[in-house]
């Protein structure tokens, strides 16, 4: 009977070290397996980092580029008035050569001028305020697109810390079951 007694706690013994080095090839796969995640979450991090850089070097040509033709505008505009000017200085002074009767043509060229250069600088001042409402509206966009990819950072982390709590609790339980199956 001792030795029927004994072979039982010899199998019991086998059988616990088999169960101990079950649980710790669990727990080398777990943590794998973490290890693996936390790699694929990282690399998300990144090409979400990436492809904001991108974007912002995007939007960044793009400002420049509507900062250049908005610049190229001013100057052709600059150079339009100046023309006008050269030109009425050049009628004005054909005008005061010629008769009296010609001065009223000259008054009314100097008035439609005037108002052209007047609807230049409008309509200007128009394409001005829609770059300034386009700058606006790019830079809110950022905004926009840099908290949504704070928030679903966030949310991953958030994701990855149960999964991380569930995995401890996982793994105290089974220590627990072993402690209590040991003799």
């Amino acid at each position: 009977m001792a030795v029927a007694e004994a072979e039982n706690v010899v199998h019991e013994l086998v059988t616990a070290k088999a169960e101990v080095r079950d649980l710790q090839r669990a727990v080398v796969a777990l943590r794998s397996e973490m290890e693996l995640a936390a790699a694929n979450h990282e690399s998300a991090v990144q090409q979400a980092v990436v492809a904001a850089n991108m974007e912002i070097v995007l939007l960044k040509a793009t400002a420049a580029e509507l900062r250049g033709e908005l610049e190229k505008s001013q100057i052709q505009r600059e150079e339009e008035v100046q023309r006008a000017a050269a030109a009425s200085q050049d009628e004005i002074g054909q005008l005061k050569a010629t008769a009296a009767m010609l001065r009223d043509e000259l008054e009314r060229a100097r008035i439609e001028k005037e108002n052209e250069v007047q609807q230049a600088q409008a309509a200007s001042a128009n394409e001005i305020s829609q770059l300034k409402g386009a700058a606006a509206a790019l830079r809110e966009q950022l905004e926009l697109a840099r908290m949504d990819r704070e928030n679903a950072l966030q949310a991953e982390r958030l994701v990855a810390s149960e999964e991380l709590k569930q995995l401890h609790a996982t793994i105290q339980s089974m220590r627990d079951q072993m402690e209590r199956t040991s003799p």
